[in-house]
């Protein structure tokens, strides 16, 4: 499962070093949106299980200590009867004393060395996990450190652009408006002409009807 969250890291980093750079730029890249929202999901999807992973091996540590002090308890069982069987022959008395003596302090010496490889054990793999994990997830906040920091440039840029367009809008309807207000004044001042011709037309023509009536 860790192989493929580091396969999926190494791809966002491919993906990234491969996408173009933005016009004028040598920092901003372009992305697809949904390519690397597709790798960030599946992203998600396998943190959680590689976490239990490694909280699995965490707990292996009670069983490691738990297997260590079993052990132990048994020689030191094997010990004391070794020593009772020794006590108990009492033309050698004082040496099953001795013996007995030894044999437990020696169980007690490789009890504790039992205990303390065991604590070690734990404690090695539980900061080689830890350490693994807290690198894993300062790579994820990395890559989408900068996803955010991209996206949000890009959304600036656009803005700027924008208003840029309707600044330059709003700059020409302002040059156009005196020409606006002149043309409609211009055409205004030949509206009465115009009926004035109309209406000499219209008695011309009258005219015109009148005289043929006649003939």
């Amino acid at each position: 499962m860790s192989n493929r969250i580091e396969q999926i890291i190494e791809e966002i980093e491919e993906y990234v070093d491969s996408c173009r750079y933005q016009p004028l730029s040598t920092t901003k890249i372009v992305v697809n949106k949904e390519e690397i929202e597709e790798m960030l999901r599946e992203l998600r999807l396998k943190t959680p299980e590689e976490i239990k992973r490694v909280q699995k091996i965490i707990s292996q540590k009670d069983a490691i200590l738990e297997r260590a002090q079993a052990e132990a308890d048994e020689k030191v069982k094997a010990a004391q009867a070794k020593a009772s069987e020794l006590i108990q022959q009492h033309e050698i008395m004082q040496k099953a004393y001795a013996q007995a003596n030894e044999t437990i302090n020696a169980a007690n010496r490789q009890a504790q060395e039992i205990l303390d490889s065991a604590n070690q054990e734990a404690n090695s793999i539980r900061l080689s996990a830890l350490t693994y994990t807290d690198d894993m997830l300062a790579s994820i906040g990395q890559v989408l450190s900068d996803t955010l920091g991209d996206a949000g440039e890009k959304y600036r840029m656009t803005v700027e652009a924008l208003q840029s367009c309707l600044n330059v809008v709003n700059q020409n309807r302002a040059e156009l408006a005196p020409q606006t207000a002149q043309a409609g004044a211009y055409s205004a001042s030949y509206a009465p002409q115009e009926a004035a011709v109309g209406g000499d037309a219209g008695s011309d023509e009258s005219d015109d009807l009148d005289l043929l009536d006649e003939n």
